[in-house]
């Protein structure tokens, strides 16, 4: 016989479903199981399924703040056995991230042994740690036994669990959540206790608070790690929208070494950085060259708190090294905030202020219910004690009913047909015990009694006015935040954090030195005071034997500076990356500065701060040793590139100076023996980089072009021997004359006074630095410098000991200079020349007034 179905049979029993609408059923039912039962926070206590177990069998299993800690794996177990049908790992990973205080601002759980760290060390197995709730765990679960949320049954029906939390804070937006569900996500920010708090007052006073106030109330997340928060834009995205990215960096200082060094010291790190992988990624970098100037890493974290040491090589920028350090490794990193929430079942991304009023219509649901349940358990004690009142003044006869009753049932039925008395009261009397007869007892019962009435009474009227509600919810929750709130530890600074190197380093007056063997370094104007003329001077650098300072420059520290080469080259550098040392200090040699590289037969002629490559109407003026002269734009030379061709120069010559000018300044040229020539600059015409330049000035047999300078309006040449002897003289007794031609004396020069080292322009307010070639330096004021004539010989400007002669001089940028008090190191002018006890090297000057001047 064949038992084969026939497909008629087949269509009886079963109904055909497309695949698509079954796949599609399937993954929706999937999907909001995972979204609702697993991922995603309910927006009134913050959290989702599994922590809410695991508080509450926690709680359920005497593990509360203030008892003995208990093994994690006894919650585990419990929380697993009753309400959370997984596996313990996942309970337990839960658990784990209650307790640590760099991933939770403020912790649920009081953990004792090991529970990992922020270096993403994982935690002791569950049976070697121990827990219990803390106690601001105990304020989400306040209220929990007084009917003030719903229940349902667990997973297997054997008992029930809340469905949410009293949260008697707002613990979404202050421990914040992260969660990845099917097809969304959710990642909110921490806070800090006292500013929501504040801010859920504010709106309970005002429920029509605007943003912009709520955003004085709670400026931004209060992250665990602290750190700093760059700029409030993705803060307000993510307040107005739900959604906004938060840009965090590590707080950073700059310490100085015992050798003279400097190390960066991270002390508070961006949320949710691993600090074990962020020292790993830095050293990949400067393994793989990406990173220059650090030498080592290390971590000296302890339970005081976090510091990771960077130690920098001698010569590197700590600040340039910082900024880097930023831009490639998460020393600065974004948390994207995207408030999605569970809201009544559904999710839905939250702003803070639709965060706050869903809190408090959560919490006028919880003070509403609490009222109603303490009122009933009020109103069913007065009626017990409203019993017994009756009972005492009929006690007697009460007594003689209960004795002449058969049973108790019977008793029970008689009082209350008797007496008029319900059920319950009735048998409250017949569980009334003989002690209660006395008459004090009776006062106390009477006491009691006209207490409840009055607590019934305050809670009739809680209930009717819901102004009450919210003032006790802003009460209680004031008492929590005074109790368990603390300082905010997140920073928030002005600016988004997209820097370039320019924006770490302060804008001051720096002085750049470069000596005749090429040691290069950067020191604060302020390192040097401003003295009188024939004064001392002090120490500006450690040279080497033979060495001079042949170039000192000031300029800004955000300036271009511009370095033109005997070559005819320019090399550029931003004056921050010059590697900065003290005033004693020699420098660092030219070639171990990045970017600054020369040639071998190269040598360093000219440097010029320009605050701005791109600016119009500006020029470069070249002068050559053989008194050629070229006139370029000042854009000719902006260009991604660091070195370029500045002038194409002939045989046998070499680029001896290069000026800015304006379009209509003057050129004045000095000689080695003492000739000038001074003409306008539209003499020159513009001609691109790559030209040669025209003839400015004709030398005499043996002379070449020492300087050259740009004349100012009342200003004066300011010419200096290597004898120390030096002079000024008015702008206007030079001519001005075509270019080319042999020009004017401007110096009677003597070998006793020596040759000619430098002619510069500057005006009668401003200052000088006169540097010798043993590296003393002088800072003097132009109006202290006689003014002669042309063909005069000058005086003495700087007191020279043997064998020692000027080696340059430069001008102090500014109009005014410092004042007399200045800044830095303040020498006595009364100690001997030898060197004073700050190690300076110091010399004397006689009164020049007594010297002849022709």
């Amino acid at each position: 016989m064949s038992t084969e179905t026939t497909p008629a049979e087949f269509e009886e029993h079963f109904e055909p479903i497309g695949i698509e609408s079954e796949l599609k059923k399937s993954y929706i039912d999937y999907a909001m199981s995972v979204i609702v039962g697993r991922a995603l926070p309910e927006s009134r206590d913050g959290l989702k399924p599994v922590h809410r177990r695991i508080l509450y069998g926690m709680y359920e299993g005497g593990m509360r703040a203030g008892t003995q800690h208990k093994k994690s794996a006894a919650a585990v177990g419990d929380v697993m056995k009753n309400y959370h049908p997984h596996g313990d790992g996942a309970i337990y990973d839960a658990l784990v991230r209650m307790a640590q205080p760099w991933a939770m601002r403020y912790p649920l759980i009081d953990g004792h042994g090991n529970f990992g760290s922020v270096d993403g060390d994982p935690p002791a197995a569950m049976r070697y740690t121990e827990a219990r709730l803390s106690r601001l765990a105990m304020e989400l679960l306040r209220d929990i036994d007084e009917d003030t949320v719903e229940w349902t049954d667990s997973y297997d029906g054997s008992t029930t669990e809340p469905s949410v939390l009293p949260s008697r804070f707002p613990n979404l937006l202050v421990n914040g959540s992260d969660g990845i569900a099917v097809g969304m996500a959710t990642k909110m920010a921490p806070h800090n206790l006292r500013e929501i708090t504040n801010a859920v007052c504010a709106t309970i006073d005002n429920p029509d608070i605007e943003l912009e106030e709520l955003l004085t109330l709670v400026p931004g997340p209060d992250f665990p790690t602290g750190a700093l928060i760059m700029g409030t834009g993705g803060i307000r995205d993510a307040y107005a929208t739900g959604r906004g990215s938060v840009r965090m960096r590590a707080r950073v200082e700059v310490e100085e070494t015992t050798t003279g060094g400097e190390r960066l010291v991270a002390t508070e790190l961006p949320y949710q950085v691993n600090k074990a992988n962020l020292a790993s990624k830095i050293a990949d970098l400067v393994n793989n060259k990406e990173i220059e100037g650090i030498r080592d890493i290390r971590d000296e974290s302890n339970r005081d708190g976090t510091r990771l040491v960077i130690e920098l090589k001698r010569d590197a920028n700590a600040q340039v090294v910082l900024n880097q350090l930023f831009k490639r490794t998460q020393l600065q990193d974004s948390f994207g905030i995207n408030n999605v929430c569970l809201v009544n079942g559904v999710p839905r991304t939250l702003g803070l202020k639709p965060q706050i009023v869903h809190y408090i219509d959560h919490q006028v649901e919880i003070i509403t219910r609490r009222t109603h349940y303490r009122l009933r358990k009020a109103s069913e004690r007065a009626h017990v004690l409203e019993g017994y009142l009756i009972a005492l003044d009929n006690i007697d006869a009460i007594i003689d009913l209960i004795r002449n009753s058969e049973s108790a049932d019977a008793a029970l039925l008689a009082l209350q047909k008797r007496f008029g008395l319900t059920e319950v009261q009735s048998r409250a009397i017949l569980d009334m015990q003989f002690r209660r007869l006395a008459a004090l007892e009776r006062l106390k019962i009477q006491e009691e009694f006209n207490e409840l009435q009055a607590i019934i009474d305050d809670l009739k009227d809680i209930l009717a006015d819901e102004s009450r509600v919210r003032a006790i919810i802003k009460d209680e929750l004031q008492e929590i935040s005074n109790k368990f709130g603390d300082a905010r530890r997140s920073e928030i600074l002005p600016g988004e954090g997209d820097l370039n190197d320019e924006d770490l380093i302060p804008r001051e007056e720096v002085v750049v030195t470069v000596t005749e063997d090429g040691y290069i370094k950067r020191v604060a104007a302020a390192e040097y005071r401003t003295q009188k003329r024939g004064g001392r001077g002090v120490n500006s650098g450690n040279l080497k034997d033979q060495d001079v300072i042949r170039d000192l420059f000031t300029a800004s520290s955000h300036d271009w500076i511009l370095f033109f080469t005997s070559k005819g080259k320019v090399h550029r550098l931003k004056a921050y990356q010059i590697p900065a040392k003290s005033r004693t200090a020699r420098g660092v040699y030219i070639a171990n500065v990045p970017g600054l590289v020369f040639e071998t037969d190269e040598t360093l002629r000219t440097v010029i701060g320009v605050p701005d490559l791109s600016a119009e109407g500006v020029n470069v003026v070249f002068v050559t040793k053989l008194g050629r002269v070229k006139r370029t734009a000042l854009t000719e030379y902006d260009s991604p590139r660091t070195s370029l061709i500045a002038i194409n120069l002939n045989d046998g010559d070499e680029l001896i100076d290069a000026r800015l000018t304006h379009g209509d300044d003057d050129i004045i040229l000095v000689t080695a023996k003492g000739q000038s020539i001074r003409f306008h600059e539209q003499d020159v015409r513009l001609m691109g980089r790559a030209a040669a330049g025209v003839k400015g000035m004709t030398l005499s047999a043996g002379d070449e072009v020492l300087s050259a300078a740009i004349c100012e309006e009342d200003g004066y040449l300011v010419i200096v021997t290597d004898g120390g002897y030096g002079k000024r003289t008015p702008l206007e007794n030079y001519p001005v004359q075509k270019r080319g031609g042999k020009g004017v004396l401007t110096a009677k020069l003597t070998e006793t006074r020596g040759r000619l080292v430098a002619g510069l322009v500057a005006q009668f307010t401003q200052e000088i630095y006169i540097v010798t070639d043993r590296g003393t330096i002088i800072r003097m004021d132009v109006r202290d410098v006689r003014p002669t004539g042309r063909n005069t010989q000058g005086v003495m400007v700087m007191r020279l000991a043997e064998g020692e002669s000027v080696a340059s001089v430069a001008k102090v940028r500014g109009e005014d200079g410092l004042d007399e008090d200045g800044f830095g190191e303040d020498i006595d002018q009364g100690d001997s020349p030898a060197n004073n006890e700050n190690g300076a090297k110091v010399i004397e000057a006689p009164d020049p007034d007594d010297q002849p001047t022709e």
